[in-house]
């Protein structure tokens, strides 16, 4: 049999009808055209499927089973034809963005919750990244887009800023440091720090520059939280460098002092990073709608 979908609504605007002529109205057919490919159906069964009154049809046996299944072929194309529009509008599927620590944990919470939570079927996979991994990662094709620091070379990428995003230097409220309104980085490599678990993007960021200033850092300690490491540099045990909102939200609870960074590095701010606007997939562009892109000049 080559029976279509077509073929399938057509029989079953009949069938329902109880009447050619008004199956054929239904489909907004012809009605010799209707007739027609009602025989030709009948002929690929090989059987038939209509008994032809003079006051109307009704299906056979095996009418009634085609009519049966029809029915159940067509609710299929509509569920798939509804799914695929969920993947095309963003409202279904997985979305990978690719994020430095920043963000990961001071912009994106409050900026994603509202949009994901307006989209039920659709999932976001977060990866933590330091910039420059990020900006390696898009560049080659092998994801999207992502957040990054607009200190990183961009390689030729579309930067968008989005955010401010300053590190700030923390340091325990005894410290000979705690009443410096501004410290350069390199003053402070040789004091013991507390840090960020392996694996964190800010913390692979802030020994990178320790590497670039041809010093490594003394880490006493790794945290899993930025808390945690507040605690830590509050109760003496070294000095910490966090972003400035971070600092800010836990310095009344643990007492610690926050001295700004002097550093270029240090003020910068967080970007939507992507190839192209128009290569973007539609959920995609979306979310980085909803996350403060530009989609004209």
């Amino acid at each position: 049999m080559r029976l279509d979908l077509a073929d399938l609504h057509l029989f079953l605007c009949v069938a329902d009808a109880g009447s050619i002529t008004q199956g054929a109205a239904r489909a907004n057919l012809a009605l010799a055209s209707v007739s027609a490919r009602l025989r030709s159906i009948e002929a690929d069964a090989g059987i038939a499927l209509l008994e032809r009154h003079p006051r109307g049809v009704i299906t056979t046996e095996a009418g009634e089973a085609l009519a049966h299944h029809a029915r159940l072929m067509l609710r299929q194309q509509a569920l798939l034809k509804d799914e695929l529009q969920d993947f095309a509008t963003g409202t279904r599927g997985t979305l990978h963005l690719y994020t430095n620590t920043a963000a990961l944990t001071e912009f994106l919470p409050s900026r994603l919750a509202p949009w994901l939570a307006d989209r039920p079927r659709l999932h976001v996979e977060l990866k933590e990244r330091t910039s420059s991994d990020i900006v390696r990662t898009v560049a080659a094709g092998l994801t999207e887009a992502g957040i990054v620091s607009d200190a990183i070379d961009a390689q030729g990428l579309q930067l968008q800023p989005v955010a401010k995003d300053r590190l700030a230097l923390i340091a325990p409220a005894g410290h000979p440091l705690a009443y410096r309104s501004r410290v350069h980085f390199a003053e402070v490599l040789d004091e013991p720090f507390v840090g960020l678990a392996a694996g964190s993007a800010l913390q692979d960021h802030i020994e990178e520059h320790a590497r670039a200033a041809g010093r490594s850092l003394t880490l006493r300690i790794r945290m899993k939280t930025f808390e945690g490491l507040c605690e830590m540099v509050a109760h003496g045990v070294g000095l910490g460098i966090v972003p400035q909102r971070v600092a800010s939200r836990y310095r009344r609870r643990h007492g610690y002092r926050t001295i700004a960074l002097a550093d270029d590095w240090a003020h910068r701010h967080l970007c939507l990073c992507f190839r192209d606007w128009e290569t973007l997939s539609s959920p995609m562009q979306s979310l980085l709608v909803h996350l403060g892109a530009r989609t004209g000049p």
